[in-house]
């Protein structure tokens, strides 16, 4: 047994191992980065001594040491947002970045952000114009709006009609709308904090345009709908239509706002999914002004339209915290390739990642789980049991949560450790696994998972499961 001043003394000189990596580090890593890896390895050694942790020093040679300090070194050189492989069959999960964007929308975000763009000047005259004017003719087109403007989410939206419209004001909703979605966004709080007062009327499962009519006093400015994304109701239930509501309002003189959350703008039943109402329904309903996400069901980069008649819009657009909330030119540039597929309704479910992953066929799916486990399977035999299975997709992103998806898995069951062990590892390779664990299986839906994906994930299935992995797992 070692004294704990001899294990002291034994740990290597920083300035020596700094010059050990720098003659065997195969790629450029700033001084700084390995001086400091050095000093976290060997202070943590240091610690684990003095702590009384240590009865010898495990670590002896150079060889071993060098293994520790690289390890640190790639830790601290790893990107902190990366790519993931979705396995979770979640198509809008907005844990992972929600909808995905098809090439030509990336290939627009590399053109303005390697090249100089027409943000805000009109090739026109010659002058400043305004970079909402880059979309908004697109989105009047597909919506049947008179005006549209489009800001950082939806969010963000809802808070700026609210201000703009009815700051110091009472704002009519029903009691079952008063929702609250992911990160404890909740429409109250919103409202709160526009400077509107919210008025609740109906009841929690039925709510009756009498209820709205009954509330509406010389304070009012507003009656509000909002689209209950992320849960239903189901049963003794009623709510008052967008045409009816429009009807009140104008019979009182009084502005009609919809939230419609996820917002599409295809409506997607004949595919069978769940009706969404649509932004051209809540249009052609006579809603002036309606909210709904960019990332969600209309498949594109994160952003808050609003659409509306002309003199509502034009009023939102001189608010002050417009500025605040405006979006940037990676979004406009990502949106309006979004934006012109919806021209040709087929050409957008195919082009669109999300569109097509919600209307893919069950058959393509489990070929293409048949793809993946056919790579793997005779590569882990032994270490771990390789199927396919039934199972069911969600649509994420707060949209459609009673909707199940049919769809195929690719089963995963180790021999050689613990699902949560595996689980965890995959999370930890250098690109990451997302699945899910169901009925002590590792489930990858395949529903989520990119044909171009199928033979990398093959690959680091593979690895991982080879022996030194295995072994240091």
């Amino acid at each position: 047994m070692e004294s704990q001043n001899e294990l002291l003394r034994s740990l290597p000189k920083i300035d020596e191992c700094i010059l050990w990596l720098e003659s065997v580090m195969d790629e450029y890593v700033p001084h700084r980065i390995i001086k400091e890896c050095v000093q976290k390895v060997i202070d943590r050694e240091r610690k684990s001594i003095l702590a009384g942790e240590k009865q010898h020093l495990v670590i002896k040679s150079r060889g071993d040491w060098e293994k520790l300090f690289i390890q640190s070194i790639r830790k601290k050189m790893t990107a902190n947002f990366r790519r993931v492989i979705n396995g979770t069959g979640v198509i809008v999960h907005t844990n992972l970045g929600r909808s995905l964007l098809p090439d030509a929308a990336l290939e627009a975000l590399g053109m303005v952000g390697g090249y100089y763009s027409n943000l805000e000047f009109d090739l026109e005259t010659g002058r400043r114009g305004s970079r909402y004017s880059l979309v908004e003719d697109l989105i009047c087109e597909l919506t049947g709006a008179e005006s549209a403007i489009v800001v950082n989410n939806n969010a963000a939206a809802v808070l700026l009609v609210l201000d703009t419209l009815a700051k110091g004001t009472e704002v009519i909703v029903s009691r079952g709308q008063l929702v609250e979605i992911g990160g404890s966004f909740r429409i109250p709080d919103v409202m709160a904090k526009s400077g509107a007062d919210l008025v609740e009327v109906g009841a929690t499962n039925r709510t009756h345009l009498h209820d709205y009519e009954q509330a509406i006093t010389e304070r009012t400015s507003m009656l509000l709908k909002v689209h209950t994304s992320n849960f239903r109701m189901i049963g003794f239930t009623s709510e008052v239509s967008g045409e009816d509501l429009s009807a009140l309002a104008k019979k009182h003189g009084l502005v009609t706002m919809e939230d419609l959350g996820s917002g599409s703008l295809l409506d997607l039943s004949p595919y069978g999914l769940e009706k969404e109402p649509t932004v051209q329904e809540a249009v052609k309903a006579g809603i002036d002004v309606v909210t709904f996400s960019g990332d969600k069901l209309l498949g594109g980069p994160q952003a808050g339209v609003i659409v509306g008649s002309r003199e509502v819009i034009g009023k939102v657009k001189k608010n002050p915290l417009n500025r605040a909330l405006r979006i940037d030119k990676f979004t406009l540039a990502a949106l309006e390739t979004i934006l012109r597929y919806y021209y040709d309704t087929n050409n957008a479910l195919e082009s669109i990642p999300t569109l097509k992953m919600l209307t893919e066929h069950p058959d393509i799916i489990k070929e293409r789980a048949e793809a993946i486990t056919g790579k793997i399977r005779n590569d882990l035999s032994g270490q771990c049991d390789v199927t396919i299975g039934a199972t069911v997709s969600k649509v994420g992103g707060g949209a459609m949560p009673e909707c199940k998806l049919a769809s195929w898995a690719v089963e995963l069951q180790p021999k050689t450790m613990s699902i949560s062990m595996m689980e965890k590892s995959f999370r930890q390779l250098r690109m990451p696994i997302i699945g899910r664990v169901e009925s002590e299986k590792f489930l990858l839906d395949a529903r989520t998972i990119q044909d171009r994906e199928i033979s990398e994930l093959a690959d680091l299935i593979r690895d991982f499961f080879r022996t030194d992995v295995i072994e240091n797992a």
